[in-house]
């Protein structure tokens, strides 16, 4: 093999080794919910899919919550507009269509001037002598013409459904709203106090009121973010369940099994707030929510769940991570993490 070829495939090899490198350093770094991931987890009430307000510790765009048990609301189907000045094609295409559609009057139009020339210049139709015969031969054009754009447009026409479907006839229609004299004139059935009866409701939306905090809520929002990171790094479900709501316990429990699956494990210890801010607060039917921005410091590292080795993460250096954490209580409970966001 040429030197230059040789050189060419073990170049290639480096760069194979270090993207694959990459990717698998990429794939552990997004397996840690810690590190600030851009994927957000939980629910935020009737807000779940709204951005929070910025903030000063974090005034860039939250991530958005892809993982949620809470129902997406339904988009508007897009309805066809229409204005005086639109018609619909089928609309149009009876315009411009009749007894004499557009075919018709251009085959008559043709045929009375091609025959009218050739009177004129003793062709054709015969010449002027044969002017009579003119009319005549047009007449019956014309009827023959007719005919077959009427036996077309019947063979196009929409069939009614009570006779290509087997549907209802209207005898069938009316003994279904009770017999009828035949004497009286047929009469159309009311149907609005039907439509009225059965028409949909749409729920009320729920009310939301905003909340006010005080420095005990903060102190406890503060205190929440060092239990849950406790917790989590030491893989201690009965504590994560006591201090997160099912949903978002039932995320966190699912990243910590992804993690032992591929033999990791994330150990965080030293978490220390270093800013924090309320990004919203709120009530709606008996729960109270609220948003809080917050800039954290931790020893963060992913390390080998049977060696204890460090797989990423630096063991003697403290990361920051900013993250808009949602808690959530009842009506005279105690605060729970319902939601985790990164920040984009």
């Amino acid at each position: 093999m040429p030197a230059s070829a040789s050189r060419l495939a073990r170049l290639a090899a480096l760069v194979a080794l270090g993207l694959t490198t990459t990717l698998a350093t990429i794939d552990t770094a997004e397996a840690r919910r810690a590190s600030g991931g851009f994927s957000g987890f939980g629910s935020r009430g009737t807000k779940t899919f709204s951005a929070p307000a910025p903030t000063r510790t974090a005034p860039d765009a939250a991530a958005p919550i892809e993982r949620s048990m809470t129902p997406k609301p339904a988009q508007p189907s897009a309805q066809p507009q229409t204005n005086g000045m639109q018609t619909s094609a089928p609309a149009q295409a009876q315009r411009n269509g009749g007894l004499f559609g557009s075919f018709g009057r251009s085959m008559l139009g043709g045929l009375l001037v091609g025959g009218l020339f050739g009177m004129l210049l003793g062709q054709g139709f015969g010449g002027f002598a044969g002017f009579f015969g003119l009319i005549l031969q047009v007449a019956i054009i014309g009827f023959l013409v007719m005919m077959a754009l009427r036996f077309f447009a019947n063979r196009n026409a929409p069939t009614p459904a009570s006779a290509a479907t087997g549907g209802p006839s209207l005898r069938n229609n009316a003994t279904s709203f009770g017999q009828r004299n035949p004497a009286e004139g047929f009469k159309m059935p009311d149907f609005g106090g039907q439509a009225r009866q059965s028409a949909p409701v749409t729920p009320a939306a729920p009310v939301v009121e905003p909340l006010d905090l005080d420095g005990a809520d903060f102190d406890r929002f503060e205190a929440l973010l060092g239990e849950v990171q406790s917790a989590y790094g030491r893989e201690d479900y009965a504590a994560l369940r006591q201090i997160t709501t099912p949903e978002a316990m039932s995320y966190l429990a699912e990243e910590l099994g992804e993690n032992a699956t591929n033999g990791l494990r994330n150990s965080v210890k030293d978490v220390r707030l270093v800013q924090g801010d309320l990004s919203e607060a709120w009530s709606e039917e008996g729960a109270d929510y609220a948003t809080v921005a917050m800039r954290y410091e931790s020893i963060d590292v992913m390390l080998d769940r049977s060696t204890g080795k460090v797989v990423s993460g630096d063991p003697d250096t403290l990361s920051e991570s900013t993250e808009l954490w949602t808690f959530t209580r009842k009506r005279g409970g105690d605060w729970l993490l319902s939601a985790i966001q990164g920040v984009a």
